[in-house]
């Protein structure tokens, strides 16, 4: 709790020793309280208790304490990632006997809110990295999964998903590079956009053209990073970290990031509230503020109670799936997004500091409205489910 305090507030530029410690002991006391209010656990198993545990304590002192620094150097953390594969992170719903943890898509969703407290676009990167891993051990043969898996399930290597294009985002189907067979080997042609860790990983799991135009005639290809032909073209000066998938399932690891993202966020502004003073008394004993404090804790809980009800549907195979995922990723995206907001807005100018984390959180989750399928996209695809089961 301190060391992620003083990177927060250093108090060099900002707080006397004395003001930080009183930041310290006073948080200190309310934190369980805090934790308990927002019920971070709640409805979950044992085990499921455990392994969040042990994804919270990690982003606190693994993550936390290096996030602004990976930002500003655009770092992409290898070895604490690969500390977080030792915890089972690196193939959370992969199959056990190819070296994965063999979770559950709600247990996959508990670990990345956690670990996003700590750090939201590495979070982001390891549930891309899961994917990728998860479609190699569902859809791969058995020499393929042999072959890659059990690397990637310990990120001695990593891996990238390839599928936006310059001219192709949302509409994922009208993808344009093409893979064709000669011989014993696929020739591939094209070009692939927003691919997060491109460049730095090893394997690729490529979306292209094998048949007619729509989604029918796409297929999947694993590319390795040094096979010939294939290169790579500058990084594109972003926001903050950035990834493009369409998968029904990966609107949940968004909607996750998202949610671990606002729940910091909320215990930064309550820390805030507590000791930054103002005509005399401190920001907390302003109503206006604990009204807004209070919105946000209960937007917070809601969005948690939705997307863990889209993550069961999705792992019981239930009609109404794809329709909560839809959901969960338009309602979590845009009312955590608010939330890390108002967060900031409740720091007044230091909010826009980089030495407050509050801003990197709002930064990183801005795009999560984005990715995955637009926010708009989303709402067209529960319009369609309503309409359809009215006709």
């Amino acid at each position: 709790m301190f060391k992620r305090i003083l990177v927060i507030f250093p108090y060099s530029t900002v707080l006397s020793l004395s003001y930080t410690a009183r930041l310290y002991s006073v948080c200190a006391l309310r934190d369980t309280i805090l934790n308990s209010l927002l019920a971070a656990a709640h409805g979950l198993s044992d085990e499921q208790k455990e392994f969040q545990k042990m994804a919270f304590d990690f982003a606190a002192h693994e993550m936390s304490p290096h996030m602004a620094e990976w930002d500003e150097k655009e770092i992409f953390p290898v070895e604490t990632m690969r500390k977080a594969a030792q915890l089972g992170f690196g193939g959370i719903y992969v199959q056990p006997e190819v070296g994965g943890s063999g979770l559950s898509r709600l247990d996959t969703s508990v670990i990345f809110e956690a670990l996003s407290t700590g750090c939201v676009s590495t979070t982001a990167y390891i549930s891309i990295h899961n994917m990728c891993n998860w479609m190699i051990d569902t859809f791969g043969n058995t020499e393929q999964r042999e072959k890659f898996c059990p690397e990637l399930c310990t990120m001695d290597k990593f891996a990238s998903y390839c599928l936006t294009e310059p001219g192709s985002g949302s509409d994922a189907a009208s993808l344009l590079t093409t893979a064709k067979l000669e011989g014993d080997h696929y020739i591939l042609n094209g070009s692939k956009a927003f691919i997060s860790g491109g460049g730095d990983t090893d394997v690729y799991i490529v979306m292209c053209r094998t048949g007619g135009k729509g989604p029918k005639g796409i297929s999947c290809v694993v590319v390795e990073k040094d096979t010939p032909g294939l290169s790579f073209g500058k990084k594109e000066k972003k926001v903050a970290g950035v990834s493009y998938i369409n998968l029904h399932w990966v609107y949940l690891p968004a909607a996750s990031c998202s949610l671990g993202a606002a729940h910091a966020c909320v215990q930064l502004a309550r820390d805030h509230l507590l000791v930054r003073k103002q005509f005399g008394e401190t920001l907390s004993n302003n109503q206006f503020l604990q009204f807004k404090l209070a919105e946000m804790a209960t937007k917070l809980v809601a969005s948690r109670l939705l997307l863990r009800e889209a993550a069961l549907a999705l792992q019981e195979s239930r009609s109404d799936a794809v329709s909560l995922c839809s959901m969960a990723k338009l309602f979590v995206t845009d009312e955590c997004f608010n939330i890390c907001n108002q967060a900031l807005q409740m720091h007044g100018g230091y909010g826009y500091l980089k030495d407050y984390a509050v801003q990197q959180f709002v930064r990183d989750i801005r795009v999560h409205q984005i990715l995955e399928g637009t926010n708009e996209v989303m709402r067209m695809i529960i319009a369609r489910s309503l309409l359809s089961e009215s006709g």
